[in-house]
Formats: structure tokens, sequence, C-alpha cells
């Protein structure tokens, strides 16, 4: 089963939240269960945002999904690169 996806902000919201709660004396399967997430999803979010701030997030997707504009782009030409040296050979 498909889970909610968050928005890095979200995520972000949630792990200050969750801190704050683990500070008031909980412990990090109650502050997992109010913030309706599994442990696990605790984990992989602590190692990949913790030391982030909102901007840094927000830049860091923008990066990647430009990253992955880029590299479609540059398959596209290595493919009518092929193309052309196939026709040019008369191998088509």
């Amino acid at each position: 089963m498909k889970g909610k996806n968050y928005t890095p902000e979200q995520i972000i919201r949630k792990l200050r939240a969750g801190e704050a709660l683990i500070g008031s004396e909980m412990n990090l399967d109650q502050v997992a269960k109010q913030l309706s997430i599994g442990m696990s999803t605790w984990h992989r979010w602590k190692a990949e945002y913790q030391k982030m701030t909102t901007s840094e997030v927000r830049r860091l997707k923008e990066l990647e999904s430009e990253n992955r504009r880029l590299k479609k782009i540059v398959a596209n030409k290595e493919l009518e690169i092929d193309i052309l040296k196939e026709v040019s050979r008369g191998n088509f």
C-alpha cells in the first residue's frame, strides 16, 4: 500500500514537531504514532533532512528535478546521434 507523499516542507515541520515531542519525555514510538508515520519513515527522514532548513530542501528538490530533465535531454540527443549514424551508413 502506497503511503501519503509529504512535501519537503511538511517533512521538516513533522521532524521539528517530533523533536519537540521527544524533548517533552515522549518515546520515539509514541512520537511516530502521533505524527502518523512509521518508525522507518522517521529514521529515513531524519537521515535525509535532519540538518536542512526548508529553503535548502526546496532548492535540493529543484536541483534534482533539473538534473532529471537534463539527463533526459542528453539521452534523447544520444539517441538522435545513433539514429543519424545508422542512416549515414545506409542501414535503415
